[in-house]
């Protein structure tokens, strides 16, 4: 698959993938006072919301309880195969210095960086406290609906860095929660939302259900370009090789059933992009 008018990230040779050190995780539900370090580098946009991407239509779930209900219960399963969390792990690597603060946004039980990085401070947020008491790279974790409340409780220019895996189809306000990711980052934080094929089909938006692989990746960017100041958005892509397949592995892929996960990265920066 091509995807036309924006900018591919070159990607280095992958490395093979790495099992997760155990280690007794320290996890409090209370998160202690925000940091209070900000960078030198001066604050030139505000972050503010350019456009509305979704319309009223296109924010709508097929299953309209609460999403709180819907995650009640843990989930200990992972929800993208090996070869996904691999790529996404190394792309931690080469975007994560291990003096970073770091949010975990939508995150779960499962932690995808990398094992023997040791980073300055890991926040999770989650619907299920459950999960995310076991996700031993967690040093802080909170619950929190960001379909009812987008707002993060965190002063501005607080992290280095936020990640959101396989979770940004089930925003039903992503403007709202792009702008709040802007706030808290530091100048020249990087913001990296990662996605495939999978989903809780009937809590994805319809924006997303309806859409086509193309039109998602095309969908994450207009998400970032709705907030003044994030730079133009980088894409990063890992395709399965192709192979013959049938009507019955369109239906699985269609409910993320698919055993072979693509892989897609958008990542932006706020204000501008450091130069390592």
């Amino acid at each position: 698959m091509h995807l036309s008018n924006q900018t591919t990230k070159p990607w280095p040779s992958l490395l093979p993938s790495l099992s997760h050190h155990p280690s007794k995780p320290q996890h409090l539900s209370k998160l202690p006072p925000p940091s209070s370090s900000s960078s030198s580098q001066p604050n030139t946009s505000a972050g503010n919301i350019k456009r509305l991407v979704l319309s009223p239509e296109g924010r709508v779930k097929l299953n309209p309880s609460s999403d709180r209900e819907f995650y009640s219960f843990p989930r200990f399963v992972t929800h993208v195969d090996d070869s996904f969390i691999s790529t996404l792990t190394d792309l931690y690597r080469e975007q994560l210095k291990p003096d970073y603060e770091i949010l975990d946004l939508m995150s779960s039980w499962v932690s995808h960086l990398p094992p023997e990085v040791k980073y300055k401070r890991v926040v999770g947020h989650g619907l299920n406290a459950q999960e995310l008491a076991r996700n031993s790279r967690l040093d802080y974790f909170f619950v929190k609906d960001l379909n009812q409340d987008q707002k993060l409780e965190f002063d501005d220019e607080s992290f280095d860095a936020v990640l959101c895996t396989v979770s940004v189809q089930y925003l039903q306000q992503p403007e709202k929660v792009f702008a709040e990711v802007f706030r808290i980052l530091k100048p020249g934080g990087v913001f990296i939302v990662s996605f495939s094929n999978r989903m809780f089909y009937e809590k994805a938006i319809s924006a997303w259900r309806e859409g086509t692989a193309y039109s998602r990746v095309q969908l994450v960017l207009r998400y970032f370009l709705s907030v003044d100041g994030f730079t133009q958005p980088e894409v990063v892509k890992k395709l399965p090789m192709k192979s013959k397949t049938s009507p019955l592995d369109g239906i699985m892929r269609l409910f993320g059933l698919s055993q072979s996960d693509p892989f897609y990265a958008v990542i932006s920066y706020r204000n501008f992009k450091p130069s390592n």
